[in-house]
């Protein structure tokens, strides 16, 4: 067995089956095996799933894990040579894991390697590349000078931040959204801590995987991951838990760490207050329609064959969507541009027509701040957003 891929799900059962329906063709050739962990999840992940994906091993927990202790559990059952951890709210393309796989064969060092992990709006998410947090490299993130000075070697190293993005380059975190792992080095590393439940465990065990004497990389293959779009990062709980694992981190490897950490827990109250101020605003305002967000701002731009097309017409029909149809190939791509307006342009590709790497590419070059990426598949319409379903 060469390849283990690892997915650990909860509650999202449609994008999950977009990421097995990747998965599926970018495994083709690859001595592979697929094993999700479902976190006892309540929308019916695994009854939905099992039938349509029988090579998959669904692994079933009776309480939420976790991701770390999730991910470890199906990693002692894993049989493969490297060992792929991946979010479920991924797209990966067709020939990323042959390219990735063939640079660790040909790098020996090599003990993690990520990808260019692509928004739905078809820009690179900054967590494709990460430096271990210092207190130092936490302090500029916390304060805003990582975003103010984003090519910074310095400043930016939260994000590695000088960095090329069109060549391997070396890196000291690999996200866990997308994490390729020599088994032997994963193991050496002592697989991921479980005293991290969310966010922090893919630094741990990068920093583990340095300490060791493994090398991690950063490859540029692109994946599409949700999360850029779909969390909500002033949010009061991605604030708290996102922080709040960064400070466990460097509780556990810098001494000084204890010096620091009143004015770091002070700062996570902060942000976390504030997020949670300005939940309520939002909320309040919502309340009495004073809100500015409105749902048919949104457009869609339907675009494959005319099977799918027909389907997406009385979709679009039934949800009263402001939508366009063109019909569409990869050898047959027209010129369209989505409809004006301040909301976004959705652009929905037939996964049955298009390639997924096709998809994503065709998405970065339309990239503009204003579209984002769809897909339709066998009567499920998934943007970052949304999940809508076709009632035939």
């Amino acid at each position: 067995m060469q390849l283990s891929v690892v997915i650990v799900n909860y509650n999202v059962k449609f994008y999950l089956e977009q990421c097995l329906c990747s998965l599926c063709r970018a495994v083709e050739g690859i001595e592979a095996e697929v094993i999700v962990v479902d976190n006892h999840s309540k929308d019916g992940s695994v009854a939905y799933l099992k039938p349509l994906f029988p090579s998959v091993r669904f692994v079933q927990s009776s309480h939420n894990l976790g991701f770390a202790r999730a991910n470890n559990m199906a990693v002692r059952q894993s049989r493969g040579d490297y060992v792929l951890l991946l979010n479920p709210d991924t797209i990966v393309g067709e020939q990323v894991l042959r390219e990735a796989l063939a640079f660790m064969e040909n790098h020996s060092k090599a003990g993690a390697v990520g990808v260019s992990m692509l928004k739905a709006g078809g820009k690179r998410a900054m967590e494709s590349r990460r430096g271990i947090p210092t207190p130092m490299t936490a302090f500029y993130k916390m304060v805003g000078l990582c975003k103010r000075f984003p090519e910074s070697s310095r400043f930016a190293h939260y994000y590695m931040g000088g960095l090329l993005w069109d060549s391997p380059q070396q890196i000291e975190v690999v996200s866990g959204a997308f994490c390729l792992l020599r088994r032997e080095a994963l193991f050496q590393a002592g697989l991921l801590d479980e005293d991290y439940f969310m966010y922090g465990e893919d630094i741990e065990l990068s920093y583990q995987l340095l300490q060791k004497g493994w090398q991690n990389w950063y490859l540029p293959l692109d994946i599409l991951h949700y999360k850029g779009e779909s969390t909500e990062k002033s949010s009061f709980r991605y604030v708290h838990v996102f922080y709040k694992a960064m400070l466990v981190f460097m509780c556990k490897h810098y001494t000084a760490a204890s010096l620091i950490s009143i004015p770091v827990k002070v700062a996570i109250f902060l942000k976390a207050f504030t997020a949670l101020v300005g939940q309520m605003i939002s909320g309040v305002l919502h309340a009495f329609g004073l809100s500015s967000h409105k749902k048919n701002e949104a457009s869609y731009v339907f675009i494959g064959r005319k099977k799918m097309l027909d389907e997406c017409r009385q979709l679009a029909e039934n949800n009263d969507l402001r939508a366009r149809f063109v019909a569409g190939s990869p050898s047959d791509m027209p010129d369209f541009l989505p409809d004006a307006g301040s909301g976004v342009a959705y652009i929905v590709y037939d996964t049955e027509t298009f390639d997924y790497a096709f998809i994503l590419k065709d998405m970065v070059l339309r990239f503009d701040g204003h579209c984002s990426l769809g897909t339709y598949r066998h009567g499920t319409l998934i943007t970052a957003k949304e999940v809508i379903r076709y009632e035939g």
